[in-house]
C-alpha cells in the first residue's frame, strides 16, 4: 500500500463518513500519529442532503467532498482508495483490495447500509438512497418517467409512471416525499404542460401509527399536516410485503401500481469481516462498544458512528444512527487516542443531544430540541442554517446556498438533468452497499 514506516503510532481508519473524517481532522491536530484513512470512494458524502440530489434540488458535487483534500499538506496523513476485505485483529493487520497494512490502532467507521429486513423482492426491484450514485439513479428515473408519461398512449402505464410510492416515513421518507411533491407542484406545470399535476400521486407508507416516529408527537402531527398540504397521501400502519417491479403489495391489502418505488424504511450496520463473535450484535449488525468506543473483547480496535452500539441508561439500544453521534464520537476518540499514547486514563464518551429536525418543503420543517419543539418557517430556516454549517468545504456551502436561494426565488429546481440514464436491467449491478 506504499505507506512509509514511522516512529509514530499508526491509526488506520476504515470509512470516510462523518465519524471517520472528524476523527482524521482531530488526530492531525495532535501531530502524535501516522493516520491512514481508507475508503472505497474518494469522497465524503453529506448524506442528509442526498434526497435533494435525487429530486433535482442540488448537483452531487454540492454534497461531496474529496477525502484527499482533508489531508492536504499533512506529512503524516495518508488516504488510500481501497475496499477492506477483512481484518486480522490477532496480527493487527487489515487485508484490502490493494494489499495489507498493519496498525497500532484500528478504527472502524463503516457506517450503515439499507436494511431490507430480508425482503428479497424489495431489494431486487425497489430503489433506495444511501449513496450519490443511487440518488442520481432516482433522479434519472423520476425524470425519465415524466418524459415517458408525456408520450405513452396506454392509460394504465401512464398512471404507473406518475405514481410515486415511498416506504418509510422517517426523516428520509418525509423529506423525499415533500421534495417530490414540490417538483410536481412547481416544476411539472412549467416543464410538462401535457401532464395534469392531479395525475401525479405521491404515497408515503409507514408501518407505525405516525410519521417521523423518532420525533415528538407534536412535530409528527405538524409534519403530517405539512405533507397533506403538499398533496402527499399518508398510509399509516402499512407495511410493504412485496414489490415485483410493477405492483406494491401491503399488509393492509392495499396495492399500488407504480414504476417508482423507493425504500427508505430502515438501515443496518455495515460490519467488516474478521471482527465478529460476541462483539457483533447480529440483530442491529453493529459492534458493541464500551464508553471509550473500544469494541468488546478488543483493546486496540474501536468503532464509531453508525456501526458502533454503545448502550447506556439513556440509550439502551445505542445512540441514534444520525450524524451528530458520529461527529461527536470522532472528535472524542481523537482525544482518547492521544491520552492512550500519553498513558493517561481514558475519558468516557457522553453524547450531547443537539436536537432532531426534518424539512418537508418550502417554509415547512419541524425541529425537536431537548425541552421544546417548533415547526414552520423558523424551523425551516434553522434546518437550512444547520445543514449549511455542517457541509464539508466552503465551496459546497456557497454552491448549496446559491442553489437554495435560486430555488426559493424562482420556485424552481435547476438540476433536473438526465446525465446518466437509469436502466433497470443494469441497475442490480448498481450500487453494492457494503
Amino acid at each position: 500500500m506504499n505507506i512509509p514506516k514511522s516512529d509514530l503510532p499508526r491509526v488506520v481508519i476504515i470509512g470516510g463518513g462523518f465519524a471517520g473524517i472528524n476523527l482524521v481532522k482531530n488526530l492531525m491536530k495532535t501531530k502524535r500519529f501516522q493516520v491512514v484513512l481508507i475508503d472505497k470512494r474518494n469522497y465524503h458524502t453529506f448524506q442528509p442532503l442526498l434526497y435533494q440530489v435525487s429530486t433535482s434540488g442540488l448537483e452531487p458535487d454540492s454534497i461531496a467532498y474529496p477525502l484527499r483534500k482533508i489531508i492536504t499538506n499533512k506529512a503524516n496523513a495518508f488516504f488510500r482508495l481501497a475496499e477492506v476485505v477483512s481484518v486480522d485483529p490477532d496480527h493487527n493487520t487489515i487485508h484490502t483490495s490493494i494489499g495489507e497494512l498493519t496498525y497500532d490502532y484500528l478504527v472502524i467507521a463503516t457506517g450503515s447500509k439499507t436494511n431490507f429486513f430480508g425482503n428479497e423482492s424489495i431489494e431486487k426491484n425497489g430503489m433506495w438512497m444511501k449513496t450519490i450514485p443511487q440518488a442520481l439513479n432516482i433522479r434519472s428515473l423520476i425524470l425519465e418517467n415524466l418524459e415517458e408519461a408525456t408520450i405513452t398512449k396506454d392509460q394504465e402505464t401512464r398512471k404507473a409512471l406518475l405514481n410515486f410510492v415511498i416506504a418509510g416515513a422517517g426523516p428520509t421518507g418525509v423529506e423525499l416525499s415533500g421534495a417530490i411533491a414540490e417538483v410536481r407542484n412547481n416544476v411539472v406545470p412549467k416543464d410538462y404542460p401535457d401532464i395534469d399535476i392531479s395525475e401525479i400521486k405521491i404515497h408515503l407508507l409507514e408501518g407505525l401509527d405516525r410519521v417521523l416516529p423518532p420525533m415528538s408527537e407534536k412535530s409528527s402531527a405538524k409534519a403530517s399536516n405539512f405533507l397533506k398540504d403538499l398533496g402527499v397521501k399518508i398510509h399509516l400502519n402499512t407495511m410493504v410485503e412485496n414489490y415485483d417491479g410493477t405492483t406494491v403489495k401491503t399488509n393492509q391489502d392495499l396495492e399500488f401500481k407504480t414504476s417508482t418505488f423507493i425504500w427508505s424504511a430502515g438501515v443496518t450496520g455495515a460490519p467488516v469481516n474478521g471482527i465478529n463473535g460476541s462483539s457483533l450484535i447480529e440483530k442491529a449488525n453493529r459492534y458493541e462498544v464500551n464508553v471509550f468506543n473500544q469494541i468488546k473483547d478488543y483493546e486496540t480496535v474501536f468503532a464509531i458512528g453508525d456501526i458502533a452500539l454503545m448502550k447506556s441508561e439513556d440509550y439502551p439500544k445505542g445512540h441514534p444512527m444520525v450524524a451528530q453521534p458520529a461527529i461527536q464520537q470522532g472528535e472524542h476518540l481523537a482525544k482518547n487516542l492521544k491520552r492512550l499514547v500519553e498513558k493517561k486514563k481514558l475519558e468516557p464518551f457522553s453524547y450531547r443531544d443537539k436536537g432532531t429536525m426534518a424539512t418537508i418543503g418550502r417554509n415547512k420543517a419541524v425541529v425537536d430540541l431537548k425541552r421544546s419543539s417548533f415547526g414552520g418557517f423558523f424551523a425551516w430556516f434553522v434546518w437550512m442554517f444547520v445543514h449549511l454549517w455542517f457541509l464539508v468545504g466552503f465551496r459546497n456551502r456557497i454552491i448549496t446556498f446559491f442553489n437554495w436561494t435560486y430555488s426559493y426565488i424562482n420556485f424552481d429546481r435547476a438540476a433536473r438533468l438526465i446525465i446518466r440514464p437509469f436502466k433497470r436491467e443494469k441497475e442490480k449491478e448498481k450500487v453494492a452497499e457494503d
